[in-house]
Parts: structure tokens; sequence; C-alpha cells
């Protein structure tokens, strides 16, 4: 496609202005790594939260998001659960004021607080680490395939270059160029340069969200819709089977169904609420949200940042997935059916935008999906290297470098972990095939001994080391053994696997230090199996109050995923005008948010 000067002018005025103010802002991370990393513990909860859902609101899931609301219809709104979104939810009811109680850089380094200064600790502070910068690279690689795919459909030059020994293509170009100029300003300006350009383009990304679903609403009619796609697509919820059938009119639609395994709709689900509950209360893996949590001032507002990310996230995104998806399923499915069996979904957004959008429009949308490719970038390149700083450099190597030594390292493990990113970003077939890994084998390897690490006393360093090395090498060994597997089934699998060596690790070896138990229980207060621990604590401390809140927070857990699925629900019904179902979607949200704004927020500790 060609842009119009003016679309051009508009992207590259985004471009300087982020450049601009990371480099401006830069000057607040030279002071140490907790400025660097941290922003200093001062940045206000709700410019984190920001932050924090612009990092979420990603080109590359987006185009995942896309192409599944094409296929499934309103059914695409459980879809998500496989990451799953709803972690958040459990973050902002508890999961968050325990790791902020902790008070300190990373996950690595939050682990001493639970298994102390001994030979488990190390090794579950080494492993930890291992996983934060291998989940960081996956990260990075997925994002290099989503922003090269996009750039290639919107952008006019053909930038293939040939090294010699092998050729670059113009997709993979364009992702270096994108992803080498958002490095400039993230190793530069570290989390302050991170957090205020993000708040810039997640400006920049809610106005093309609402400016895309505005131009299908008036483009697309309910009849018209209602045309294109089969018996089912308008319809949330489902029976044992999906029981949709695009025989009549695209028929490869039916073979990515059967591809991906979501024909027993049912069983999906299943699946996907076992897996989402216990990767939920496993916490985040050790990335840009844990920093973002651990950036907080205080606990309190570290539950409070990790809600207002689901409440500024999903409106206007799924403005756009939906938006997106009906212009596409009105105006490109000839084009789509006569790929044949070579459809390609992930190309549905791209077609989109480029045929629907007016000069001038055309650049501020391309600015804004750019914009989210950077904010996820720079979040995970600015977390990963604080593991090999913190964690590694300062703990084993030099612990009393100056903090001018520790920045200039940080640099380097920034460029570092970025060019090791983009290497397996070459060898990614599909955005489809990233995400499932990441979602089902990388976080079914981590799930089982997080989960522990909060709940079960006995749990110790060494069966943390090896739960973790367990699941990491199934994540990589059972896709490879089991190819026919689906990435969703194979998580038990490896999640049995990880729980294995978890437990035998911990009952083979003895339990961690009893003061280095009550340090952990009497400051981050977990609910659980701790009655041991308990008894000691109270021994010293008679007026100390265990945690009685379980059935309180898990009754706000199911209340809070409700209260975003209708933050998602209600953007999707509006602009495909359903709008009884919109409105019944938005009393649900008023219901719940009176519900949680009682049992959560009023209860929330200073």
């Amino acid at each position: 496609m060609t842009l119009h000067a003016l679309d051009i002018a508009i992207i590259a005025a985004y471009l300087v202005l982020t450049l601009i103010i990371g480099f401006y802002i830069s000057k607040k991370a030279k002071e140490n790594l907790d400025s660097y990393f941290l922003g200093g513990k001062s940045i206000p909860w709700y410019v984190l939260g920001l932050s924090n859902a612009s990092g979420m609101f990603d080109i590359t899931g987006t185009m995942w998001f896309v192409s599944i609301f094409f296929v499934y219809g309103m059914k695409s709104a459980w879809l998500p659960w496989i990451w799953p979104v709803w972690n958040q939810i459990f973050l902002m009811m508890f999961l968050a004021q325990w790791l902020r109680r902790s008070n300190v850089m990373t996950g690595a380094e939050w682990l001493k607080t639970r298994f102390g200064e001994g030979k488990g600790a190390q090794l579950s502070h080494i492993i930890v680490v291992i996983f934060a910068i291998f989940s960081v690279i996956g990260f990075i690689a997925y994002g290099f395939e989503g922003i090269g795919k996009f750039a290639t459909s919107f952008l006019p030059w053909d930038l293939t270059t040939d090294l010699g020994l092998f050729i670059v293509s113009s997709q993979d170009m364009y992702a270096l160029l994108i992803m080498g100029f958002t490095s400039l300003y993230v190793v530069k300006g570290g989390m302050y340069s991170v957090v205020m350009t993000e708040i810039l383009q997640f400006l920049v990304m809610t106005v093309s969200c609402i400016i895309i679903g505005i131009i299908a609403i008036n483009l697309v009619t309910p009849e018209q819709l209602q045309a294109v796609v089969p018996e089912g697509w308008f319809d949330l919820f489902f029976d044992w089977k999906l029981n949709m059938d695009w025989s009549n009119l695209i028929p490869s639609v039916n073979d990515k169904i059967a591809n991906d395994g979501y024909s027993l709709f049912s069983i999906v689900v299943m699946m996907m609420i076992f897996k989402g509950i216990l990767v939920s209360i496993a916490g985040p893996v050790p990335s840009y949200d844990m920093q973002r949590i651990l950036a907080t001032r205080t606990p309190k507002e570290a539950a409070k940042m990790s809600g207002i990310v689901s409440l500024v996230l999903y409106f206007p995104r799924y403005m756009m997935v939906a938006g997106l998806s009906i212009l596409a399923l009105v105006y490109f499915s000839p084009k789509l059916n006569a790929m044949g069996p070579d459809i390609d979904f992930e190309m549905v957004l791209p077609y989109a935008v480029s045929n629907f959008i007016p000069a001038g429009l055309m650049g501020l949308l391309l600015a804004g999906l750019i914009a989210a490719f950077m904010s996820t970038f720079a979040a995970n390149v600015n977390a990963g290297p604080a593991y090999i700083v913190n964690d590694i450099y300062k703990r084993f190597i030099n612990p009393n470098a100056s903090n001018q030594k520790y920045v200039r390292l940080s640099y380097l493990a920034s460029f570092a972990v970025v060019a090791v990113g983009i290497t397996f970003g070459f060898f990614i077939q599909s955005i489809d095939s990233i995400t499932k890994w990441i979602v089902a084998a990388l976080f079914g390897g981590y799930t089982a001994a997080n989960l522990l690490k909060w709940i079960w006393w006995r749990f110790n360093g060494y069966g943390y080391f090896w739960g973790m090395l367990a699941g990491m090498v199934s994540s990589l060994v059972i896709p490879a053994l089991l190819p026919n597997v689906s990435a969703l089934n194979s998580f038990p699998i490896i999640l049995g696997l990880s729980a294995i060596g978890s437990v035998a690790g911990s009952l083979l070896t003895e339990p961690e230090d009893m003061k280095v138990l009550k340090s952990f229980y009497s400051k981050v207060r977990p609910w659980g199996f701790w009655e041991p621990v308990y008894e000691e604590v109270i021994k010293e401390n008679p007026e100390f109050k265990k945690n009685t809140a379980f059935k309180r927070d898990m009754f706000n857990c199911v209340v809070g995923v409700i209260w975003q699925m209708t933050l998602i629900l209600m953007p999707m019904y509006m602009v495909i005008r359903r709008m009884e179902e919109m409105a019944a979607a938005a009393v649900v949200f008023v219901i719940t948010t009176y519900i949680l704004k009682r049992t959560w927020y009023d209860k929330l500790e200073n």
C-alpha cells in the first residue's frame, strides 16, 4: 500500500516525540539500580497502572484477538482466558499486596525473603533468573514476529537485504529497525523512560481504538454482518461442542477450528479455568507486570495499580478488535475464501486497517499500533536485564561496585537480551504458534513451584529449584515429543512433572530455617497451609493475626472475573450493534463494581 505524506509525517512526529521524552526523562534513571529498574518507587500507582496497561496492549496479541473474533465471534471472548487474562484479578485482590510487602527489586530477589540464604535458596535464585531471562527472550521473539508482519503490511518500502551468507527479509528488517529504535530510549532511561513514553503511547492507542470502532459502526450494518457469519457466531454461550459451521461461507475456517482444537468448546473452557486458577494464584511471571508491582509505593497502591489495568485496557482494545474484525468479515471474506487452505488469519488486521482508514487518521492509527508494540517491547527490555545485573552480577560477582557501573552494565545487558530475543525471532513460524507455547508450555512449567511457594510452609528452595527445572525442561521437550497434543492439553502434563519435582525436592530435603519462615509469614501474611509457622509466630507475638481472608479473596476473584468479562463484552456488543446484550453487560458491570467496592476496595489495608 502507499502511505499519504501526512500519514508518514504523523508517524515520524510520534517517533521523534517518543525519543525526546525518553531521553529527557533518562537522567532520573542514573542514580542507582532502584531508580533505573523501579523508578525509585516514587511513580504514582495510577501512572504505573496506565503504563502496565500500555505494556499489555501489544500489536502481536491484538492481531491474534482479531483473528479469533473473526472465526469464533462472541465466543472468542472466552479464549483470552488461555493466557489467563484474569491473572490481573487475582493480583488486584491479594497477590499484588503479598508481592509488594517484600520491598525488593526483582522476583529472584523476592525468593530470598521466602527461602533465606542457604544452598537451596541460591539454587532457587539461579533457576528463577534463568526462567526470567528465558521468558523475556520468548516475549521478544513473539513481538519480533508480530511487528515484522504488521509493518510489512503497511509500510511501502521493500527493505530486503542480502548480507552474503543469508538474506534478511523485508519483514525481519522492519522488525529490526523498530526494535532498535525502541531500545534507544529504553536502555538509556530505564523505568522512568518506559513509563512516561508508555503514557503517551496509551493515549495514542486509545484514540486509535475509538476511531476504528466508530468507523466500523458506520460502515457495517447488522444485516451485512449477519449475511457473512454462520449460525451461532453472535452467541456468547455454548453447548458441549462449538457447533459453528463455516462450510457455506469460508470452508477453510473449519480447518482452523479443527487445528485449534476448539471443537469441543466446553472442554476447552474447563481446561482454561483449571489452568487459569492455578496460574493466577502462582502469580505473575518475572517480567514487566511484576516489576510494576514492585515499583509501587505501598502494598495498597500495588493492589489499586493492578485493578486499574483491566478498567482502562479492555474497553478501547476490544473496540478495535471488534471493529477490525467486522470490517474484514464484510469486505475481506471473498479474498480470504480465495486463499483456500493457505488462508492466513493473521492478515485480517492489516487488511482492515489498510482499506478503511482515511489519510491522516491512518497515520494516527499506525502510530498507535506501533506504540502498542513499542510499549510491550520496552516493558520486557526493561524487566529482563534487572535479573542479570541485580541477581547475578551484583549478588554473585561484584556486590560492591558503584551505582554508575551497575547502570552501565544494565545498558549492556539490555542490548544482549534484545539481540538474543531477535535471533530467536528469526525462527518463529507464526504468531499463533509462539502464543500457544508461551501461555501453555512455558506457563505450565512455572505454575506448580510458584503456587506452592505461597501456600505450603514445607516447600523449600530445593523444591523450587527442581520444580522449576522440571517445568522448564518439560516446556521444551513435551511439544517436541508430543507434537499432536495441543498446547492447552500439554499444560497438565507439564504441570504434573513440575509438581512432582517440587514436592519430591522439598520432602527429600530439610525444611527452611524457621527464622526465615517466620519472617516471611509475618511480613507477607499469605493464607494457606502455614499452621506450624503460625504457632511459632504467636509465641513471640501473641497479637499477630493470621490471614483469614481466603473465602473473601476467592469470592472477590469470581466477582472480579465477571466484572472483567463485562469490560470485554460491552465494546464488542456495541460495535456489532447488539444493544440489548450490551445493556445487560453494563448492568452486570455496575452490580459487580458495587460489590467489589464493598468487599475489596473498602477492605484494602493501608
